[in-house]
């Protein structure tokens, strides 16, 4: 019997090879002098772009979907949102040594995002768990993103050094939170064509992505950051990503056991309580921190996505092995364009 290798491996994200691809041209060929004042522009622009097409993909009725379930979604937002960062600081001192100030930085703002939206309801689909309130605790974890990480950047990343200028707040609202609001004000009106078109949607979402990160990394290339990164740096950036993710693992697992929640809502907790979103993450970093840091931020939550997927594809495969579940619990179509 033949055997036939794919590529990309299931473990492997195409999505993050494209990234790493981006990454290397922007190593090779950055884009500098007036060009890169033209794709900060352009940048911004895209940023606006991609917060005003959640806003117009985010259902309320998905969002609000099993709002009387409030203990799991209480559940999943502490886990995003308080117990990520009181893991990032208690891991300071070991991180610190090893991976410098700025990685660790990068490490904290993976703390204070939230979850991801797609990837958390497939795994949990396929490992037969609650779609319906994974779909409404990621999207809710998405929305509530928006304003409560840049809170946290300024709260906790300012004890690291880091943190957010007034102007920052101001370019957030300006790039974020208004184009958002304005998607969910044309929702009514857009989503029937984005519905009709999702392909090229989830394109131009991937594809803004993709070029702020060629900016990010440009400017990263062109100020010496590779040069400051070396093999071993990054080796160890990955064992600390996994000991991240590990311990994030462990904890949403023996939280959904400790509060007594049946099996299909411990999966909702295990997916969308453990994971970050690398599409809310990237525009986020672009704004709040300037063009030299924002690359260095960027790179542990690139690691961390990878990681995250890796893991939890695994861990879904072998949860839908346990129950049959996987393809008589395939993700229903409509739960699909949620964020």
């Amino acid at each position: 019997m033949k055997n036939s290798r794919k590529f990309p491996p299931q473990w492997l994200d195409g999505y993050t090879i494209v990234l790493l691809a981006t990454v290397a041209l922007a190593t090779v060929l950055p884009v500098h002098g007036r060009g890169y004042e033209l794709a900060g522009t352009v940048s911004k622009l895209v940023v606006a772009l991609l917060f005003f097409l959640h806003g117009v993909k985010l259902s309320p009725q998905n969002l609000w979907l099993g709002l009387t379930h409030w203990r799991l979604h209480l559940v999943i937002i502490s886990s995003t949102f308080v117990m990520f960062p009181i893991l990032g600081l208690l891991l300071k001192p070991l991180m610190t040594p090893v991976i410098g100030v700025d990685l660790y930085l990068g490490m904290m703002f993976i703390c204070i995002l939230p979850s991801t939206v797609q990837s958390s309801i497939a795994f949990t689909s396929l490992a037969g768990g609650n779609v319906a309130a994974a779909v409404c605790a990621a999207s809710f974890s998405s929305l509530l993103g928006i304003f409560v990480t840049p809170l946290l950047a300024g709260l906790l990343m300012n004890t690291a050094g880091g943190g957010i200028s007034s102007q920052a707040v101001i370019d957030l609202c300006r790039q974020l939170l208004l184009p958002f609001a304005l998607g969910q004000v044309m929702r009514r009106r857009l989503a029937p064509l984005i519905g009709r078109h999702k392909a090229l949607v989830t394109f131009v979402d991937r594809l803004s992505i993709v070029f702020i990160v060629y900016v990010a990394f440009s400017h990263g290339a062109n100020s010496g950051l590779w040069g400051q990164l070396s093999l071993p740096l990054f080796l160890l950036l990955g064992l600390v990503c996994g000991i991240l993710l590990a311990l994030a693992l462990v904890l949403t697992g023996w939280v959904g056991r400790l509060t007594g929640f049946n099996r299909a809502d411990r999966i909702v907790i295990l997916f969308c309580g453990s994971k970050k979103s690398l599409a809310t993450g990237v525009p986020m970093a672009n704004i709040i921190f300037p063009p030299g840091l924002a690359s260095v931020i960027i790179l542990p939550l690139m690691v961390f996505h990878q990681m995250q997927l890796m893991a939890c594809a695994l861990i879904a495969r072998r949860l839908a092995a346990e129950t049959g579940a996987g393809a008589e619990n395939a993700l229903p179509e409509k739960h699909t364009n949620c964020f």
